[in-house]
């Protein structure tokens, strides 16, 4: 068995045993290559009263290489309005890149997401930065 199906059979596990961060809703991991999870900012905030989907990919190096994670954009959801959120749902965050530990899991990258949506302050006037075409998902 592949490093990446362990490692994620042992998430989902965790997931199912003990729940999720308030905010953080598992929608679907029917295999070990596409989950798809809500997030809601709590609180006082900016995107108070939305629910937005991340999709996680994973190929067979995790959790050695980073998931590929953006936010879901299609007739159901949209990725927010966000500085470090392009229109197409792709995600600019160093955890997911160069910044990346093993000891990261699917569900700390969500609060991490969580987390950088909550401290926006300000919602910026116009889609921040703007991507042409249709996102894949």
């Amino acid at each position: 068995m592949a490093v990446s199906t362990r490692r994620l059979q042992k998430e989902l596990a965790d997931i199912k045993r003990d729940g999720t961060p308030v905010g953080i809703t598992l929608l679907s991991a029917e295999d070990f290559a596409t989950w798809y999870l809500s997030v809601e900012v709590l609180g006082n905030t900016v995107y108070e009263g939305e629910k937005f989907a991340l999709k996680f990919r994973f190929d067979g190096q995790y959790p050695i290489s980073a998931p590929a994670v953006q936010f879901v954009v299609d007739d159901t959801y949209q990725a927010p309005v966000h500085p470090h959120v392009y229109s197409n749902g792709h995600i600019c965050a160093s955890i997911l890149g160069s910044e990346w530990s093993p000891v990261l899991s699917v569900v700390s990258v969500c609060v991490t997401i969580q987390s950088m949506l909550a401290s926006c302050k300000v919602r910026p006037a116009i889609p921040y930065p703007r991507v042409r075409g249709r996102s894949e998902h």
